[in-house]
């Protein structure tokens, strides 16, 4: 069917719970790079089961409902989730049992050459006691579903990048496995791991999940800003803006002003922009 904006803000769409453990949560931490020095104490408190702390962005991924299950009228295979924004409520368990629940928020429609936006906004609960850990706002381009009529406006606006130089530029190197060990945190889509699956999308070889990526930036944060502290970031917000490459050596640019981290992250190797417009809020401690 056809997108319609009655139907899509009325749709109704299932709770998702998950029980998870301290191993799933080493095994999304290994997935989004934590790890890579096993002699940083720091570091090792995110895939060691002594002090096991979960990352913030793990929030992200636990009990994700997946959009091929959400029959709401877009096309699946034309969809890119082009943006992300994510304010953390309280710091996540490194065990326990969660619920979400995702909504369409409001879509917009740019006609029938550029597509539609869909904007969803997802909370993640603890199941038992039923505190809010985190809400999202998920952007996703449906890129085949433009001129359903909908309304023209209005769109989030990106967080402006600073024209003065970064503060800070930080390296870190993707694992060439990383999609092979993100994706059995639930997300299987063939386009990460199977080459013909990533050909058939228009891509030479298999790319890194979007959200992997968001993992890899607030593992940047909590390293170079944070000091491994993971209560102290709060918001992470981005654009999706080019695909990383298991392999790619993802180079961040960061802007500090008090509270407010500002970031942009280029592949090396490619020199395309891969994350934009990206903000943190992280406070103090």
């Amino acid at each position: 069917m056809a997108l319609d904006y009655d139907t899509l803000l009325a749709a109704n769409i299932p709770a998702k719970e998950q029980v998870y453990t301290e191993r799933d949560t080493i095994l999304y931490a290994l997935g989004v790079g934590f790890g890579h020095d096993p002699l940083d104490e720091r570091e090792l408190r995110f895939v060691y089961e002594r002090d096991l702390q979960a990352p913030p962005t793990y929030a992200s991924t636990l009990a994700w409902t997946r959009f091929a299950d959400v029959d709401v009228g877009y096309t699946y295979t034309k969809l890119v989730h082009s943006e992300q924004r994510m304010i953390i409520h309280q710091s996540l368990a490194p065990a326990g049992e969660v619920v979400s629940q995702l909504r369409v928020k409001d879509a917009v429609d740019r006609g029938s050459e550029k597509g539609a936006l869909i904007y969803f906004e997802r909370t993640l609960r603890e199941k038992n006691s039923g505190a809010l850990i985190s809400t999202t706002t998920l952007t996703l381009l449906a890129r085949a579903d433009g001129g359903f009529g909908g309304p023209a406006g209005p769109v989030l606006e990106p967080h402006p990048i600073p024209e003065r130089a970064a503060d800070l530029v930080v390296e870190q190197r993707v694992s060439p496995r990383a999609a092979l060990i993100y994706r059995l945190n639930g997300d299987v889509n063939p386009l990460h791991v199977d080459p013909a699956a990533a050909r058939a999308s228009g891509f030479d070889r298999p790319i890194l999940h979007g959200l992997a990526t968001y993992g890899v930036i607030g593992g940047v944060v909590l390293r170079s800003v944070c000091d491994f502290d993971s209560t102290r970031l709060k918001e992470l917000d981005g654009r999706f803006s080019s695909p990383v490459f298991p392999g790619d050596t993802v180079v961040t640019e960061l802007w500090i002003d008090g509270e407010t981290v500002t970031l942009r992250a280029k592949s090396k190797e490619t020199g395309a922009t891969v994350f934009n417009n990206g903000r943190a809020r992280v406070t103090s401690g």
